[in-house]
C-alpha cells in the first residue's frame, strides 16, 4: 500500500458502487470501490468531495484504500 495521497472524486456512481478519484499528484486517476468507504463507515462522496487516500493492489489494477474525506 501506498499513500497517503490527497485528491477529488471525479465521479461516483452511487448505483453501480464505483468511481475514480484524481489524485493530486497527478497521473492515472485511482479507483474507487463502495466497500472502501463502508469499511470507514463513510457514505457515498458527491464529485468533487476531497479526500485522503492510499492506494493498494486491486482485482484490476490500482485502487483507493483507507479514504477519509478532507
Amino acid at each position: 500500500m501506498e499513500g497517503p495521497f490527497d485528491g477529488s472524486v471525479k465521479f461516483f456512481n452511487a448505483d453501480r458502487g464505483f468511481g475514480f478519484i484524481a489524485p493530486d499528484q497527478g497521473g492515472a486517476d485511482v479507483f474507487l470501490h463502495v466497500s472502501s468507504l463502508s469499511r470507514s463507515g463513510l457514505q457515498p462522496p458527491m464529485d468533487g468531495q476531497r479526500v485522503r487516500f492510499s492506494i493498494r493492489a486491486g482485482k484490476k489494477g490500482p485502487e483507493a484504500a483507507n479514504v477519509s474525506y478532507v
